[in-house]
């Protein structure tokens, strides 16, 4: 199961809630790339830890109240909730919130239930990477230069994540050396290409990708580019759209070269990759901490818009 805590862990750490976030100027260090402000941090594991003990003690009290034993038995459970009268607006108080309150086991008695009840399978087994990984070999184990040509679907998501788990499982942080895993998708590739890709591998698109492409990029090379025939045929990279949105979210090292437009949210919280892009949507380069953003065209509203960090072009 899954469980929102909202800001609650961040305040155990040290936040005072001051809303400067995206202006690097946090006072308590927790959200800057201010050397001198880190240095105010002193939030520390054991204080989350004891937040959760606590957090735990207190629900066991709040379960037990209503004759609970177990999460398990809690969840799903909006019948044991009441709408609180006293903090209804006048306006507001003739409004019937009881169906806001009824069960899903009441609206779908067939339903398979609202806990987990089996296992998801992800089909890892059928990712594109397995395929790469079998001829990556030399490269891994290694350290051998290897080119790999495979065609691409936009079924195909995430690829090369796993295979660079691989590669920092290994190499740790470091990586290979730049260009010692060259990868060559030809086609439509999904979402999320080379999503944390680790240094020394290269990952090239002979067609286009889809959105977060590059996000939490992590030391790997991007290029996207139009097919040569579709070039040879007259297409103009710089009036189209190659790569979708939100692209290197979030990027912490290495670079992506784009041969055409990108969406919305370009770079955004980037704090360490080169990029160079044709034209971008709206958003780009909002909140950016570091590394540096080339755009040989136009880009759309709202462009750096909390950037504290970083070159953009």
């Amino acid at each position: 199961e899954e469980f929102g805590f909202a800001t609650g862990p961040l305040i155990v750490l040290g936040c005072i809630m001051m809303r400067k976030c995206h202006l690097n100027t946090c006072p308590v260090g927790v959200a800057t790339q201010d050397p001198v402000l880190r240095k105010k941090f002193k939030g520390q594991p054991e204080h989350v830890v004891n937040f959760f003990f606590l957090l735990a003690e207190e629900m066991r009290e709040y379960m037990a109240s209503v004759g609970i034993r177990t999460m398990d038995e809690l969840v799903g459970r909006s019948d044991l909730l009441e709408v609180d009268e006293s903090a209804m607006h006048y306006k507001s108080r003739g409004l019937d919130l009881s169906p806001l309150l009824t069960t899903a086991t009441t609206l779908n008695p067939h339903s398979s239930g609202v806990i987990k009840v089996m296992e998801q399978d992800h089909q890892l087994d059928r990712a594109l990477d397995q395929r790469i990984l079998e001829l990556a070999g030399p490269a891994i184990e290694r350290g051998e230069r290897v080119s790999i040509e495979l065609p691409v679907e936009n079924v195909n998501r995430t690829v090369g994540t796993i295979t660079s788990s691989r590669i920092a499982d290994r190499y740790g942080h470091e990586g290979l050396p730049e260009d010692t895993l060259h990868v060559k998708l030809v086609g439509h590739a999904g979402q999320s290409l080379g999503f944390a890709m680790s240094k020394g591998m290269y990952i090239e698109v002979e067609g286009d990708s889809n959105d977060y492409c590059g996000k939490g990029l992590s030391g790997g090379k991007i290029s996207v580019t139009p097919p040569a025939d579709l070039l040879a045929k007259g297409f103009v990279p710089q009036d189209n759209v190659i790569v979708g949105n939100t692209c290197l979210y979030g990027a912490t090292s290495g670079s992506a070269f784009f041969r055409g437009k990108a969406g919305e949210r370009f770079a955004v919280r980037n704090s360490g990759a080169l990029a160079v892009v044709e034209g971008l949507g709206d958003h780009g380069a909002e909140y950016m901490t570091g590394g540096r953003v080339v755009v040989l065209g136009e880009t759309g509203r709202n462009f750096a818009a909390g950037m504290s960090g970083g070159v953009a072009y």
